[in-house]
């Protein structure tokens, strides 16, 4: 299977979508796609979910991540999981049903990670468990410490970093279908042609 930047790229390219056209779809910046797409940076959670959505792919074809089966987990039989390599990890908390549309996941974020900037629909709730990060929302800095907690509108710009020295664990609720459930059992993407100028 490629890799995420590969198969982002071949996608791109098959609907013949410029980076640029793709970025502002997506809310997030050209630098960035590019990066992702030649391998340079690693999307988070919400970053790939909102590129998948401009390209109609399906995050189960992308990465595959916890169903969240029955309404209720137990903290030593949840799962941890990444994007690649990279050390932000999650733990899946939200189930689905008929016409739910709450999605929730627990976060660890390393110190001096920073989430890039981003603008979506929805909305979204940070809740600090441990540690403390940093969320910039219009260029507006809020410092969040263990028991503190933020909710804001989605389309609104917005990005996090742990500005601390130990990992931060953080709620996330959002609106953001970040599992893409319904399309679990979807094909994975085949590898783009060799020579790409991804």
């Amino acid at each position: 299977m490629p890799s995420i930047g590969d198969a982002l790229c071949a996608r791109r390219k098959e609907l013949k979508l410029s980076m640029q056209t793709l970025a502002e779809q997506a809310g997030l910046s050209v630098g960035f796609i590019s990066q992702v797409e030649r391998g340079h940076s690693t999307p988070s959670l919400g970053s790939l979910n909102s590129i998948a959505s401009v390209l109609g792919l399906p995050m189960s074809s992308l990465l595959d991540q916890p169903t969240g089966e029955g309404s209720q987990t137990k903290r030593q039989n949840r799962s941890t999981y990444s994007i690649g390599d990279n050390t932000l990890s999650y733990e899946r908390l939200s189930t689905r049903f008929n016409h739910s549309q709450l999605h929730s996941l627990i976060v660890h974020e390393p110190p001096g990670h920073r989430y890039e900037p981003i603008s979506h629909r929805g909305e979204e709730l940070f809740y600090i468990l441990a540690g403390s990060v940093t969320v910039e929302i219009d260029g507006e800095h809020h410092i969040l410490n263990e028991g503190d907690s933020i909710h804001f509108d989605s389309y609104r710009t917005h990005s996090s970093w742990n500005h601390g020295t130990e990992t931060a664990s953080f709620l996330w609720c959002g609106t953001m279908d970040v599992f893409g459930a319904d399309d679990r059992g979807a094909n994975p993407l085949h590898k783009g042609p060799d020579g790409s100028d991804c």
